[in-house]
């Protein structure tokens, strides 16, 4: 079953490449979503996948990249129908 994670991680993950971390690490997983800078230095995270996959990229969030430090990561998890996304890419 296909489901979607909704992530918002709070830290030092602005200007320092964390977008570009969570897109190769999304990609390697085979999942599918967006990620983006998002008010006040957050990153927001949206990925579609297999539950197993899913929580892989959920673990390399919370730990993050070498430049970032991550200080929580929000997640909403919910079921999905249709996927919406067809590739992973970074929002500008």
């Amino acid at each position: 079953m296909m489901i979607e994670m909704e992530c918002l991680i709070k830290g030092r993950v602005t200007g320092v490449m964390f977008r570009d971390f969570v897109s190769r690490r999304a990609r390697r997983l085979g999942l599918f979503g967006t990620v983006e800078n998002v008010a006040r230095g957050q990153v927001r995270v949206v990925a579609q996948g297999e539950r197993t996959q899913l929580e892989q990229l959920v673990s390399c969030l919370k730990r993050g990249s070498i430049l970032s430090r991550v200080d929580s990561v929000e997640v909403v998890e919910r079921p999905i129908e249709t996927p919406r996304f067809t590739d992973f890419h970074i929002l500008h």
